[in-house]
């Protein structure tokens, strides 16, 4: 019976997959069928039991596909519904959760952990350092140290929540908060901790009917209930030296849940990733608003190579000239991985069901193969109803009251205006910004140069140019 129900679901999803392939461009689909052959190959050479990705465009998931099996004994195939826990994953939706309580005035990231963790001490070697705020539990910059004082990991016997709290004050600081990251589980469960005293309702009430039910994460759980057990992947050790794996068993995380513990899918967690992009929702039923988003997706602690830092509960990396935000996730046998794009609103997850898989390098590389692609078949946004030859009262050169030179200038049928630097900029493109019309004779500055502000040109009676405002100072048209 538990076949034949997997069978209809499975049959019941593919067509809506055959859609979205469909509907894509023509070149990105071709990139998506080498992605699918290149992925393909390395299950193969690995002998890796399952992968699932998917991609998101905006708000939309354009493409996900299963690869080898969610059990290779019963040879049940990996699907984007298929369940994984995504492990450390589930430390993003405890900053979400954070960050809601915060936006509704319960809690400020500076405030001390004491204020909802009273009993909370812990030994310590440095003289007068600051207290831990929670703002450093999702930035892993409290000196916390990275486990709870339990041998979990070795065992897999989690302590509950209250043994946490007794143990804490046996444990001692790493390092001085501020001072260095390290990556902590037990400073994500004490952020559970303060969830649930902020709030007034148990973790999994508050994440499952803030975040979940909101988004239509239907597939998702924080404890996984016993009726979806069965879309649950088996997970499975490295491979051995004879090419098998062992099956891997895993219990729930019980005080560590908050950092560890969540099940979900791709198709969900492809909704998950579009929440992380909505921008431009600022209704009172948003999950979360997006100057929140955006807060949590910038650096708040920079790592020394200055390629990589902290957001609020992501990581923040940047790659190819991108800025990525993201998490991975590795709890015995299951790896996952999202990452997305602020600036160009595309994401992508991977989750996988083997210990030494590696579902970081399949979702860069699927970024970096589909991105320009899905960019390119995005409309171009309409270009302004104006007449080029009417931009020519303004073309001409300007300086200040202490000769200062600006130049506008007609580029590609373009409005630009030309910021001379002393001494001269290496790059011409340097000095160019886009002049982009908002209203009578006025403009703003937009492109890769252009800040936002706007350019205002006076005239005089005659209808010639006398002045020209960027911001707030003008300079005076000479010819």
């Amino acid at each position: 019976m538990i076949k034949r129900a997997w069978l209809f679901t499975l049959l019941c999803f593919l067509p809506a997959l055959a859609q979205l392939d469909s509907a894509l461009p023509q070149d990105l689909s071709a990139e998506l069928e080498l992605l699918s052959v290149w992925i393909q190959e390395r299950i193969d050479y690995y002998k890796i039991p399952g992968v699932a990705v998917g991609v998101v465009d905006e708000q939309k998931l354009i493409w996900a596909k299963g690869f080898g099996y969610s059990d290779v004994e019963s040879k049940r195939p990996m699907t984007p519904e298929t369940l994984c826990r995504i492990a450390s994953l589930t430390k993003t939706f405890t900053a979400t959760a954070i960050m809601q309580l915060r936006d509704q005035g319960k809690l400020r990231l500076d405030d001390p952990i004491t204020r909802f963790l009273p009993w909370f001490q812990i030994k310590s070697r440095f003289a007068a350092e600051p207290p831990i705020t929670i703002e450093n539990l999702l930035t892993h910059t409290g000196g916390l140290p990275g486990e709870a004082a339990f041998p979990y990991w070795t065992d897999h016997r989690f302590p509950t929540a209250e043994q946490i709290r007794q143990t804490v004050p046996n444990q001692e600081l790493i390092q001085a908060p501020w001072s260095t990251f390290h990556y902590s589980n037990l400073g994500l469960a004490l952020a559970g901790q303060i969830v649930e005293a902020a709030s007034g309702e148990p973790y999994e009430t508050y994440v499952s009917k803030h975040i979940l039910q909101p988004l239509r994460m239907n597939s998702t759980s924080v404890v996984l209930p016993a009726a979806q057990r069965s879309r649950l992947a088996t997970s499975y050790d490295r491979l051995l030296p004879d090419g098998t794996r062992l099956r891997l068993a895993f219990p729930e995380c019980e005080g560590l849940i908050p950092a560890a513990n969540i099940s979900s899918c791709v198709s969900d967690l492809a909704k998950y990733i579009a929440l992380h992009l909505r921008y431009d929702d600022f209704s009172d039923s948003a999950v979360l608003a997006g100057p929140t988003l955006r807060e949590m997706q910038r650096v708040h602690w920079l790592d020394s190579g200055w390629n990589s830092g902290r957001g609020l509960g992501f990581a923040v990396n940047k790659r190819n000239n991108r800025t990525l935000v993201g998490h991975s996730g590795w709890v015995a046998g299951y790896r996952s991985r999202i990452t997305f794009c602020p600036a160009e609103k595309i994401g992508v997850v991977v989750l996988m069901n083997c210990a030494d898989g590696d579902p970081t390098t399949i979702a860069y590389r699927t970024y970096e193969l589909v991105a320009p692609l899905i960019l390119r078949a995005r409309p171009s946004p309409p270009e302004p109803a104006v007449d080029p030859a009417s931009y020519a009262k303004y073309v001409g050169h300007y300086e200040d009251l202490t000769g200062w030179q600006l130049r506008v200038m007609m580029r590609n049928s373009r409005l630009v205006l030309y910021q001379h630097d002393y001494p001269p900029a290496d790059d011409p493109e340097a000095g160019v910004i886009e002049l982009t019309p908002e209203g009578e004779n006025t403009f703003r500055m937009t492109g890769g140069n252009g800040n936002g502000e706007l350019v205002r040109f006076i005239m005089n009676a005659d209808q010639r140019v006398e002045r020209l405002y960027k911001g707030e100072n003008y300079y005076l048209w000479k010819r």
